[in-house]
């Protein structure tokens, strides 16, 4: 039986994505539930976030490696005549544990194009779905070996041949999104290709009914979506914030759930996880400590009114992580 993957995704940068992941993966820790983070970003963001760079200059210099220690080394022997390598996780805590990334991972972009399409094909189709799910299977070997609840990913800001592979693998998907213009184009753009890479996926499936190896479902299930990095004032969202903000409901219906779109306020709408303010100052902080922000102690200088911010953050998380695992059929360990 395969774990659960959960992606958080959206076509639109800077909207919080990969802080998303990172902290999300510690808080699921924090509650019990053992955890892998795969970074599918060729950008690495997920994997400097959790790792010093000394670490990360021994981790992508292949010939100081015998391991395969990043996302790209795991994938790498697809290119040429050799299978997916196991991945050598990185420790992070007893319960939480990284496959890193890789900025090489761009160049595999090519052999998953070039093998989707011979996935509809008559002859062998071992090769084709072995680079397509290539990114599932590595994520299943390393919670195979944590034994693992639950996989979360963080992925680009696109809707290229990374981010496909890396969806057919996903289980669920949240979104997360500012609340601005740019986000509701996003959203918009982003539902009907979900819909379709679900729909391409399943004939797939069909194509290879005596599959030789486990395939994901590419179920891609929509669980709600997240408004990040607004900024109150005497505890009210600003202005601008709101006006957008508010679009965003029945963007998501039309877009994402290709259902009639309702008027709903965002306070009101279910599939709203989350409004995360932004914490500003606590951001470079916990960067510099190189732990999440709710971590934050007064030896990494959250004091005074800092402190209190810290408390508050650890109790969105707290509340935004107990929402999710209920969304995805999961217990609460601790």
């Amino acid at each position: 039986m395969s774990v659960p993957v959960l992606t958080f995704f959206n076509n639109k940068g800077g909207v919080g994505k990969t802080s998303l992941a990172y902290h999300l993966s510690w808080m699921f820790s924090d509650m019990g539930q053992r955890v892998v983070a795969i970074d599918l970003d060729p950008q690495a963001n997920l994997t400097s976030a959790f790792l010093p760079e000394e670490q990360l200059e021994l981790l992508w210099d292949d010939n100081k490696l015998d391991e395969a220690q990043t996302i790209y080394q795991c994938v790498r022997p697809l290119t040429e005549v050799g299978d997916i390598l196991k991945p050598a996780t990185h420790r992070i805590t007893s319960r939480l544990r990284l496959v890193a990334g890789d900025l090489s991972l761009a160049g595999f972009e090519d052999f998953l194009s070039q093998e989707w399409p011979n996935s509809l094909g008559s002859g062998t189709l071992y090769r084709p779905f072995r680079v397509l799910t290539a990114f599932w299977q590595v994520a299943q070997m390393a919670a195979q070996e944590h034994e693992a609840d639950l996989i979360l990913a963080d992925v680009g800001p696109n809707l290229g041949a990374i981010n496909r592979s890396a969806l057919i693998g996903s289980d669920h998907v949240i979104i997360p999104l500012a609340a601005d213009l740019f986000s509701l184009q996003g959203l918009r753009n982003l539902g009907p290709t979900l819909r379709a890479w679900r729909v391409d996926w399943k004939k797939r499936l069909s194509n290879w009914p005596s599959a030789q190896f486990q395939l994901p479902a590419g179920a891609m299930s929509p669980e709600g979506y997240i408004v990040q990095q607004h900024i109150e004032r005497l505890s009210r969202p600003v202005q601008a914030y709101s006006k957008w903000a508010e679009r965003i409901p029945a963007v998501y219906r039309s877009s994402v759930l290709d259902e009639p779109v309702k008027n709903i306020w965002l306070e009101n709408d279910p599939y709203c996880l989350a409004r995360l303010k932004h914490y500003r100052s606590l951001v470079p902080m916990a960067q510099e400590a190189r732990k999440p922000i709710f971590k934050l102690s007064a030896a990494d200088g959250a004091i005074g009114s800092h402190s209190y911010a810290v408390l508050e953050a650890r109790e969105h998380f707290k509340a935004l992580a107990s929402q999710i695992l209920g969304r995805i059929g999961m217990a609460v360990n601790a």
